[in-house]
């Protein structure tokens, strides 16, 4: 699973609006210490709905054009708690130094200047992860990365 994972920079962010409504948004993420980190402005409505909730979900999915079969394109949702990071700490620091090193370092010290950005930390929980058909996988373990298989019935033909 952290093999396909390693090969995304964005992720697809659910959250759940004021009236109950799911949202789905993007970020670029770092994943660092088994969490995945998003530098966003609070003017995005996902940013919102994470201040609100302390909940979302994290979505990987293989590109369209890679994908053998559209049915069973590969797949992680990651459902997380999360929290703003605060400026000023060592973890802030750490998730930003990373952030610049990974992408544009004169963008990310940009944005760093801008006070309606905050990091956001989002902690897996649960999650499952698909790799094709018959390989569905419920995520398990300390940190939410452990395949292990899905419980329950499986595909039937009627």
């Amino acid at each position: 699973m952290l093999d396909f994972l390693s090969a995304f920079q964005s992720t697809v962010i659910g959250t759940v609006d004021a009236d109950g409504f799911p949202f789905s948004s993007y970020a670029p993420f770092i994943r660092d210490d088994h969490r995945y980190y998003v530098f966003i402005s609070d003017i995005a409505r996902h940013a919102a709905n994470l201040r609100r909730e302390g909940r979302a979900s994290l979505f990987f999915i293989e590109d369209e054009c890679n994908a053998g079969n559209l049915f069973a394109r590969k797949r992680v949702s990651l459902q997380c708690e999360t929290r703003i990071v605060p400026r000023g700490t060592a973890r802030f620091d750490a998730v930003m130094s990373r952030f610049k090193e990974t992408f544009n370092p004169e963008l990310i010290s940009g944005l760093m200047q801008m006070q309606d950005f905050n990091l956001y930390e989002f902690t897996p929980v649960a999650g499952e992860a698909v790799f094709g058909f018959g390989e569905a996988y419920t995520l398990g373990g300390e940190h939410m990365e452990t395949l292990l298989p899905r419980r329950g019935g499986g595909h039937k033909k009627g």
